[in-house]
Formats: structure tokens, sequence, C-alpha cells
């Protein structure tokens, strides 16, 4: 028998033998929408440092990510796993067509696929749905099924009728449509590959549920995890936090040296949420917050090189170099639309659709940039200039003159060094915007986004969400950690706080 993936479903059941598989989750449904609300009862941490087992992992990452949610994994079709499995299904589904059309139909493989059915809407009940368990149980019960198809009285049509009146109340409102579709489906196979497909998808509405249901304990569970396990680790070797230590008095020092004034002082964002370099000709004191915050952004910024990486933060350097490599990412983007919209003109840049069009030309070509920025920016400013040039020809506009080209290609070109001023400016915005969102939270940050990010809106939302949420389930493990240490960096006359708040 086709099968079914318990966490990630396929899209069509025929990549495998005929066997049956029974997950052991439960799913909410119509009839009771509360769903599980019991913890986990073991997600265990064998080592914070060197070794941290699956379960935990993914505990860490679902606690942290409020929207976290499984998706079933598609193959490409171009790809050969993607055609293997095309050709697999398809096999399977012409075999199931050429025993239900012999003469007498063979329900063997029809058997089996039925029994799967009846495992998987099984497996969508919560306990307490005894009655639908019950009713379930008897309209496809196998030595019945089997009994009738021995006799030639199986009637496919009239179960499939029964599976989707199942379906039907079972699945999420979301689903209802896919349903309807099936029942319009007259032939036995087709719907039969219908049904699989759909009952994938309600599986994975159902582990997403259970996850959603599950994220407050898995949370709390995980923070107590890692701060047990870290506190094991301190008794055994008193220097861990020496790092640590060491990253917290350099963000204290950050905010305490005058630095040259920022460029874009004048952002209206700069009023709002002043930058952390700027506290020094402030009469406010430090506070615990703004060194940690402080320390958060330096992150961003940290050497591969250093090894002396903080020991509270060694679960989350993959993910901040991810977010790093992320925020480098949008710092080049901005760069070039900045650099584009400056001889683009109010009209076309005022175009939406041409700024995503720019925007998809400029990703698709960054690709290499890390490794040959400047080959990379040389076809990005040759492909952004044709762009413009089209543009402007189709809405009837001047052209760039020929001074005006050379012009942008060179400065689009330029962004591929450190030092470009244009970059310069974009990264450090950037940077306070994510400063922002660590003070002000992330929604309220977008509404007076600096010049020049607001083309980036949703690229930064989703950047700013990830570091926010970060450095929020970090904090809530390691607060204490942290407050013992800044006690001994802030004198007390000058804190505004004895404990470091949630940021």
């Amino acid at each position: 028998m086709p099968d079914v993936e318990e966490k990630v479903p396929l899209k069509d059941p025929g990549d495998a033998e005929c066997r049956s598989r029974k997950p052991e989750t439960s799913a909410p449904t119509r009839e009771d929408p509360s769903g599980p609300k019991d913890p986990p009862e073991d997600l265990s941490v064998t080592g914070l440092i060197d070794t941290v087992d699956n379960v935990s992992k993914l505990s860490n990452k679902i606690g942290m990510n409020h929207d976290f949610h499984m998706e079933e994994k598609v193959s490409p079709p171009s790809s050969l796993e993607g055609k293997v499995k095309e050709t697999m299904h398809n096999a399977f589904w012409d075999h199931l067509k050429e025993q239900l059309s012999a003469t007498p139909p063979d329900f063997s493989c029809a058997l089996e696929l039925l029994k799967e059915i009846k495992e998987i809407l099984l497996s969508l009940l919560l306990p307490r749905q005894s009655r639908l368990r019950s009713e379930i149980e008897e309209a496809l019960d196998t030595e019945l099924l089997g009994r009738k198809a021995e006799h030639g009285a199986l009637n496919v049509p009239l179960l499939s009728k029964y599976i989707l009146d199942m379906m039907t109340l079972l699945c999420a409102p979301v689903r209802d449509e896919a349903v309807q579709k099936l029942e319009n489906i007259t032939d036995p196979v087709r719907l039969l590959r219908g049904i699989f497909q759909v009952l994938g998808l309600m599986k994975m509405d159902m582990v997403n549920y259970t996850i959603q249901s599950l994220q407050p304990h898995l949370q709390e569970h995980s923070i107590q995890h890692e701060r047990a396990t870290f506190q094991e680790l301190l008794n055994k070797q008193p220097s861990l936090l020496d790092h640590t230590t060491k990253w917290l008095t350099q963000a204290a020092a950050d905010l305490t040296t005058p630095l040259p004034t920022c460029l874009d002082a004048s952002d209206s964002a700069t009023v709002a949420c002043s930058s952390p370099n700027e506290a020094v000709g402030s009469p406010e004191p430090l506070s615990p917050t703004m060194v940690l915050s402080q320390g958060f952004l330096n992150l961003l910024l940290w050497d591969p090189a250093n090894e002396e990486f903080p020991e509270t933060l060694l679960m989350d350097r993959t993910r901040l170099q991810e977010l790093e490599s992320q925020l480098h990412q949008l710092t080049v983007l901005a760069s070039v639309l900045l650099v584009a919209s400056s001889f683009s003109g109010s009209v076309l840049f005022g175009s939406p659709q041409f700024v995503d069009k720019l925007k998809r030309v400029t990703k698709n070509l960054m690709e290499e940039f890390d490794s040959r920025p400047e080959e990379a920016m040389q076809t990005v400013s040759e492909q952004v200039s044709q762009e413009i040039h089209q543009s402007l020809k189709n809405m009837g506009l001047a052209a760039l003159s020929s001074d005006n080209t050379a012009s942008l290609i060179g400065q689009l070109q330029n962004i591929a060094k450190k030092e470009n001023c244009v970059r310069s400016v974009i990264d450090q915005r950037i940077h306070l915007f994510l400063k922002c969102c660590l003070v002000l939270g992330v929604q309220r940050s977008l509404l007076d986004l600096p010049g020049g990010l607001t083309v980036i809106e949703a690229e930064l939302a989703e950047l700013g969400q990830k570091f926010v949420s970060l450095t929020h389930h970090n904090q809530k493990v390691f607060g204490p950690y942290y407050t013992e240490i800044l006690k001994t960096l802030i004198p007390p006359a000058q804190a505004l706080e004895t404990e470091v708040e949630p940021l």
C-alpha cells in the first residue's frame, strides 16, 4: 500500500509498497475544537555545547518561532527524485485501474487503500471522540470489506462517498473547497487518488495544530531545560562564562565610546529610537537592557575568526550567522534600489510593479555576491540599467543619457566595495532598525523606517521578527546570568534597572 508519512505526508500515495502505518497524534475536528493540551512528557538535552538531540533542537525551534509549522517535502518535478516518484505514483494508480477494470474485479489493492484511509481517518480523531471512532471502525471494517470483495460485492463508489462525508466533518475549514471538488469526481481511481492528496493535507493541518497547541509548553520546557543543562556545565567548568563576560563588557564600552556622527542622524527614526552609539551624549545612564541590546547587535558583526563567541549563544550561532547573511543581502539590495531610484525618476520608481521586478532581478543575480562581489555587481548593474531603459521607453519617458547610464552603472558597481558610502549608510540604517525592533518591537519600528528602507519593508519585517524571537528566547534562558555579569559592569548608582528586563 502507498505510504503516507506521519509528519510530512506525500501529495500522492503511490511511492511505496501497499502497507499501513498508523500515526500517533490526533487533530482537532469541528466536533471538538479544543485540541490536545497536555505537554510532551520528555524532551532531553544531552549537552548544550557539543551535542543536542534532535527533539531538543525541534523544541527550541518551535519555542522561538510562533509561526513555526511543518510543511510537506515535495521534490521538484525536474529532479531525479521527483521523476522517480511521479513514475511510481502513476504506475501504482494504473495498476489499481487495471485491477478494478478486470472481470471479475480484483479488489486486493483497493482493500489496502481503504485500510490505509481508515487508519488516517482514525488518526485525525481526538481520544474522546469514541462515537466517531466506532462508526469509522464499523463502516471500514477490514474483515467485512474483505468478505465482500471475495464475493465481488465491494462497492468502492459508496465507500468513497462515506469517506468524503467523514472528511467533510473532520477537515479544517480551509480544506472545504478541496473536499467539495472531490465530490464531482466519478472515476473511482481518480477519486481515491484525490482522497489521498487531501488526506495528506489534513494530516499536516493536524500536525501543525498540535504544534501550536503545545508551543507554550515546548517554549517553557526548552527554557528550563537549556538553563538547567548550562548550569550543570557551569558547575563543572566555572570559566564557562568568560567569553560572555567579554562580550557584554565590549557592548558596554561601545555605548560609552564616542564615535563619528551617523550619516543619517537626521532621520526621524533616529529621534524615535536613538542609536546605541549616541548614548554617550545623553544624560540617561546605562541600563542592563541597553547593554544587552548592543551586545546582540554586535553579534551580527561578529568576526568568524574570533573564537571567543559568547558561551550562552553557542546554540544560536548558526541562526545568527544566517541572520547576518540575510542582513548583508538586504544591505546590498537596498543599496541597489536606492541608486536605481535616483536615476529612474519618481514616476518610474513610483510603480510597485517596476520596483518588484527590479528586486527580483537583483536578488536572482546576487547569488554569487559573497564569493565574487565585483563580477556579481557588474552583472547587476548591466541588468538594472537595461530594466530602467526599457521601462522608461515603455512609459513614454525620456531615456537616460549616455553619461547618466555610465554613472548609474558605475555607482552600482561600486556597491561591491565594503567602504561604499551608499552601502555604509544603508547598513547603519538597517542596524538602527534592528535596534529599534529590540526596544520598540517590530511593528512599531516599521511605522517609521529610515530613508531607503521602505522598498524592502517586507524583508525587514521578516529579519526583525527572526532577530527579536532569537534574542527574546536567549534572554529568557540566560537572563539570570546576564544580570549577575552586568551588575559588575554598571555601577549601582548609574543603573536604571537591577535586572535584565525582556527586550
